[in-house]
């Protein structure tokens, strides 16, 4: 059975009545929730499940410089190309990773960034930037990916405001 929502008893959300919506019904993001804010990997870390169905989960967790902390949950084998980078360490053979930005050099081009720009569902969006040749490119991909080849690569990584605004935690 559906509550009736009376905001007699509760503060009224103001901002929520005062948005803009685009030409889809979809709100309109302001200038500033645009900006690009730098964020450094802090680690990864393992989060294991108390049910032993879910197994070992993994995260990177990310942090600007006003100390906001984004976690991202991210596979087994992203979170070692994650760490082998963070420690400056490499694989016996080249790892994927390790294998595109080699590629992406020989080429005569360079990842300039990394940048972390939607948040939809639960999922995070990135893209790579890739300049070559006086062009630059911007790659879709999934973060964990971004993240590992953008700290081979030594390139700066971003987050969109909305997005860290929406996915900041509190640490305890």
């Amino acid at each position: 059975m559906a509550e009736d929502f009376n905001f007699e008893d509760e503060e009224r959300p103001d901002d929520l009545f005062s948005q803009s919506f685009g030409p889809e019904g979809v709100p309109e993001e302001s200038p500033e929730s645009r900006e690009e804010r730098e964020v450094k990997v802090v680690g990864v870390y393992e989060h294991r499940e108390q049910e032993k169905s879910q197994g070992t989960l993994y995260f990177v967790l990310l942090r600007d410089a006003r100390n906001r902390s984004v976690l991202i949950w991210i596979g087994k084998f992203e979170a070692m190309a994650i760490s082998l980078a963070l420690d400056g360490a490499s694989a016996d053979r080249p790892i994927t990773h390790d294998l595109l930005n080699n590629v992406i050099n020989k080429m005569g081009g360079n990842v300039e960034r990394i940048l972390i720009d939607d948040l939809w569902n639960d999922i995070y969006y990135a893209k790579v930037s890739i300049t070559a040749a006086d062009k630059t490119l911007d790659i879709d991909s999934r973060p964990s990916d971004a993240i590992a080849l953008g700290l081979r690569a030594k390139a700066p990584i971003y987050m969109i405001e909305s997005v860290l605004e929406r996915a900041a935690v509190k640490e305890e």
